[in-house]
């Protein structure tokens, strides 16, 4: 299994999430994250705004499943402009529920 984590544009987090939801991936955390690329932020005129808002989503999906998920964030995500966001994988070693104990991998 992967975790997959998304840092994008505020405003593409209900499309993405959405997106998700019509192919499948129901299961997902959506929360509002501040940050900054390799631009180191973003100066209008003369005032330097050093971290941007962003969205992060993160869900855990099977090995075979990665490639759609991505497909879908990047296609919902985009705009062609800097700041689109960035996508990271992640090996899932295990997973506990809190409630039963049980580890559900």
């Amino acid at each position: 299994m992967k975790m997959i984590r998304a840092i994008i544009r505020p405003d593409s987090a209900d499309e993405v999430t959405d997106g998700l939801s019509d192919a499948g991936f129901v299961s997902l955390t959506k929360e509002n994250v501040f940050g900054r690329g390799k631009q180191k932020g973003l100066t209008v005129g003369t005032t330097h705004y050093d971290e941007l808002p962003k969205a992060m989503i993160m869900l855990v999906v099977e090995d075979e499943n990665v490639e759609d998920v991505l497909k879908i964030i990047q296609y919902k995500a985009y705009t062609g402009n800097i700041g689109d966001g960035k996508i990271f994988i992640s090996p899932v070693d295990d997973a506990v529920t809190v409630r039963t104990g049980s580890h559900d991998l």
